[in-house]
């Protein structure tokens, strides 16, 4: 039996001061539950003009480069399964490690009394927002019979000073919108047979669902995370209609 799809959990990650690579890797931090909604609001800073005809209609000025603000709401619970955050009794150990990206610090060894919060990554699946964080709110909701607090809500928002076409990850090519998702249980997954690499399977018809000719078996390999390719397990599945992701812009 194939194993069952891991989900894919938002992370903050920070970044560089040119927001264009990822720094202090320690301090990346994953949700424990993905939030059921992201809003993503845009704003134009526009300016009236002064003075004209009152009685008439004047239209506005186009003066900034314009923002863009994500909010998101996510939950820490110690007493439900923490997956890949640290086993802590207090929910504050695991919500502090989203208060890190609020805490501003020196903006530059050269000047170390000018303080900036660091340039923070939100990561989820096929959405990524880079920017500030701008707020944080945390209610704690649950206590132990010790006044520990057990669980805890945080809702963020993050700026960005510009307006952005979003980058979107193609999970199959050719997909409108830039992903798709097939319906659970219709995706047809080849059996590696003994002694097989995934380049034969691409190449002799093993391949199910491969009506149109040979796999490019590298992207295969990547989409089905094989590291081996020219090693599988015998009984092994592989889904061939699995594609390279692919960066797209809309």
């Amino acid at each position: 039996m194939p194993e069952p799809q891991k989900i894919a959990k938002a992370e903050l990650q920070e970044l560089n001061a040119a927001f264009d690579a990822q720094i202090n890797k320690d301090k990346a931090t994953k949700v424990q539950f993905n939030p059921d909604t992201l809003k993503v609001t845009f704003a134009n800073q526009i300016q009236q003009p002064q003075g004209g005809d009152q009685g008439g209609s004047q239209a506005g000025q186009f003066v900034g480069a314009g923002s863009t603000k994500l909010a998101a709401q996510l939950w820490f619970d110690v007493t439900q399964d923490l997956g890949d955050l640290p086993d802590v009794a207090d929910v504050r150990k695991l919500t502090q490690r989203v208060a890190y990206f609020i805490t501003p610090k020196p903006d530059n060894a050269s000047n170390p009394r000018h303080y900036m919060p660091p340039a923070v990554r939100f990561l989820w699946g096929t959405f990524q927002f880079d920017g500030v964080m701008e707020g944080m709110e945390e209610t704690l909701e649950l206590f132990s019979a010790e006044g520990r607090p057990l669980r805890a809500s945080v809702s963020i928002t993050i700026t960005q000073q510009k307006i952005t076409t979003f980058a979107i990850m193609d999970r199959n090519a050719g997909a409108p919108g830039g992903f798709r998702r097939r319906p659970a249980g219709t995706t047809p997954q080849a059996q590696a047979p003994q002694n097989a690499s995934l380049q034969s399977m691409s190449t002799s018809g093993t391949a199910v669902g491969s009506s149109s000719g040979p796999r490019d078996w590298q992207s295969v390999a990547t989409a089905n995370g094989i590291e081996n390719a020219r090693r599988l397990q015998p009984g092994q599945f592989i889904d061939f209609e699995a594609t390279k992701p692919q960066i797209v812009t809309e």
